[in-house]
């Protein structure tokens, strides 16, 4: 106990450089890392990438990705193939802040969809850097 109180400014540094280190990795755990808002409009641009936003109708409604389709997550396994039909082009899913997706994109790797990523930080993130939305 001795050594903690002689050592405290020590073991203080220690502890917040240890804290900045994790900070980036509980920072990407919460955005759910993944995809950001310019690679994906370039992805859409150059390779012609397919949007699923995995959101319930009435938030698709309410603000979406110009172009992008709604699969609500609890339909995906069933309604995806039909509505993506060519599995070789990049997909890029989509929800309000990313944590739909994220657990979206293991079904839609299951299904084939090897290009499949997820928009990190979701529609919050796509509007922070101020990309158009669409309302229905």
């Amino acid at each position: 106990m001795q050594f903690f109180i002689d050592n405290w400014m020590l073991i203080s540094v220690a502890l917040a450089s240890g804290a900045m280190l994790l900070w980036p990795a509980l920072q990407g755990a919460t955005s759910g890392g993944g995809l950001s808002a310019a690679n994906a409009v370039q992805l859409i641009n150059r390779e012609r990438a397919v949007v699923v936003d995995v959101c319930e109708a009435g938030e698709f409604a309410a603000g979406h990705v110009g172009g992008a389709k709604n699969v609500p997550v609890s339909q995906l396994e069933r309604r995806l193939p039909e509505v993506v039909k060519n599995k070789t082009l990049p997909l890029i899913l989509v929800c309000a802040s990313g944590a739909r997706a994220n657990r979206a994109l293991g079904v839609a790797k299951k299904l084939g969809y090897e290009k499949a990523q997820v928009l990190g930080g979701g529609m919050k993130a796509w509007k922070e850097a101020n990309l158009p939305v669409e309302k229905n």
